[in-house]
């Protein structure tokens, strides 16, 4: 898979999340996929399991976008960048998410390896932090 190929790829994956069409979900990913959203996390694994990961946890219509794009090609791995950014009803950014992917494909263009690192935009994690530490020192529930 060519660096084309590849973004190609990564924009039929914002546009799968985006619609949460089954069919273009699973286009995406191989029998066999291994799919991580973090590192350490254990894999989903296999295409079907994929496509109910994602349906079972659909984020609201209009509430997200994302803009992935070519980092680097090393023989079988395929690395990008980018951010997924979440609104709030008024449209207003309320999380920003900057992620590296990590990705590896079969003969036919399914990805096989999926891992997704990422990191909260600091300008959230701190806003995050403070209302975690409010609600620790009110006894409110965590």
């Amino acid at each position: 898979m060519d660096r084309r190929q590849f973004q190609t790829w990564l924009d039929g994956y914002v546009d799968a999340w985006k619609t949460y069409d089954e069919g273009k979900i699973g286009a995406l990913f191989s029998d066999d996929v291994e799919y991580r959203y973090h590192p350490l996390m254990e894999p989903v694994r296999g295409r079907a399991g994929v496509v109910a990961s994602w349906v079972d946890n659909k984020d609201d219509p209009g509430t997200y976008d994302a803009q992935y794009d070519v980092l680097a090609i090393d023989d079988d791995v395929h690395i990008a960048n980018g951010a997924s950014r979440y609104f709030d009803d008024a449209g207003k950014l309320r999380d920003e998410y900057f992620n590296v992917y990590v990705c590896r494909f079969n003969s036919t263009g399914e990805c096989t390896s999926f891992t997704e690192y990422w990191m909260q935009n600091s300008d959230f994690r701190k806003r995050d932090r403070e209302e975690l530490i409010r609600k620790v020192r009110a006894g409110e529930e965590v």
